[in-house]
């Protein structure tokens, strides 16, 4: 082949990589729909970045039934984690305990029990029983406790909930949504993990009375470690199920199912969907040096940035590579700086679509600099920018 034939060819073939590389920067992303899901609301998001991967009517104020349970359970992993009560404390059960009907722990009036195995009691046989036993002991009253439930809904940023009792049984003016739901799950998770792993146990014993966990994709899928079941005539059927592979934790809801085979099924399917057409990463960690800024008139010359918390990203398969980060670092970073100063920003996109635009921050206070570094750094500023600009 004579040499320009091949410059030809050579020619061609580079407007052929670079048509193809702009059609690919070019390109939809196009993510399967998710699966039809009977159920009165549901949800699907990514538990790291709270991306909602599928939802319908997700913000419907409806009967929770057991899913209370989640919130009451929270509550009390709150009380535990601030040291107001501990697991060994025992509570006196009461005749309302006692006498509390529905899904049963079978607590015994007058007896003893640790609020452990409460716990244990509501997290794995659903016992209403357990449920007004730790609110009583807890609050004083359910109503209180039912009180302390509503304001941490609200701290939580659950805007469709409300609570009038522990246990779901129905009751006027209890309600939550399927997104509010994400949200607790999401926060109980990250909040309490030691106590977390409790919701992944399939039965427990008590009062030589050996209960099965009711969440059946505990027992059909490995990566399933939770979360909670329930029922009411009103409620219909409900589960809010977590998975974790690999790096990747999912959290689903669906409420109003038709039956405990369609919750599980369900729920099940939505998990599927969100690992097959979804990735999570982990971009940058927290309160890891992102960036050595100068700053100026400082004991030290130089200020580590970088972010409070992780970042993730949730994003469609096969995308990682077309993820862009700009860091943007404010000019003249003067001291004094204060640890947790906000001093740029991290953007991450996809595409278009802004992922993540978070705030740099100083990872470490810098006082001012002595009377010569003052000094001296001030001149340099002025060499620097003449015009006082």
């Amino acid at each position: 082949m004579n040499p320009f034939k091949k410059f030809t060819l050579f020619l061609f073939f580079c407007l052929l990589v670079t048509l193809f590389q702009a059609n690919a920067e070019n390109a939809e992303i196009v993510t399967p729909p998710a699966p039809t899901i009977d159920a009165s609301a549901y949800i699907l998001q990514d538990f790291h970045t709270g991306k909602v991967l599928a939802e319908n009517n997700a913000d419907a104020k409806l009967a929770p039934a057991s899913l209370t349970k989640i919130m009451t359970v929270y509550v009390v992993f709150k009380e535990l984690s601030n040291s107001h009560l501990h697991l060994d404390d025992m509570a006196t059960i009461s005749e309302k305990a006692w006498k509390t009907p529905g899904s049963r722990m079978f607590i015994e009036l007058g007896n003893q029990v640790s609020v452990e195995d409460l716990l244990k009691g509501v997290i794995i046989q659903s016992g209403n029983d357990a449920s007004v036993a730790l609110a009583e002991y807890v609050a004083g009253h359910e109503t209180t406790f039912a009180d302390m439930m509503n304001q941490h809904a609200a701290r939580l940023g659950m805007t469709n909930s409300h609570f009038k009792n522990s246990d779901g049984l129905p009751m006027e003016d209890h309600y939550t949504s399927a997104r509010d739901l994400a949200i607790l799950t999401a926060a109980l998770i990250k909040e309490f993990p030691d106590y977390y792993r409790w919701f992944a146990e399939r039965e427990f014993t008590f009062n030589k009375i050996t209960q099965q966990n009711r969440n059946k994709l505990l027992s059909r899928d490995e990566s399933v470690d939770g979360v909670k079941t329930g029922f009411t005539d009103e409620a219909g059927y409900c589960l809010v199920a977590s998975a974790l592979r690999e790096d990747m934790r999912l959290i689903s809801v669906v409420m109003g199912a038709k039956s405990t085979k369609a919750r599980a099924s369900q729920n099940q399917n939505l998990l599927n969907y969100g690992f097959r057409f979804f990735e999570s990463h982990r971009l940058y960690e927290g309160n890891k040096p992102l960036n050595e800024a100068r700053i100026w008139k400082g004991a030290s010359k130089s200020i580590p940035l970088g972010l409070a918390e992780d970042i993730f990203a949730t994003i469609p398969r096969r995308h990682y590579n077309d993820l862009k980060a700009v860091i943007t670092v404010d000019k003249k970073i003067t001291a004094p700086v204060e640890e947790g100063a906000k001093l740029g920003s991290v953007k991450v996109t996809l595409k278009d679509d802004v992922i993540a635009d978070k705030d740099l921050i100083a990872l470490k206070s810098v006082d001012k600099g002595n009377i010569f570094r003052r000094l001296y750094d001030g001149v340099m500023i002025m060499i620097e920018e003449p015009d006082g600009k």
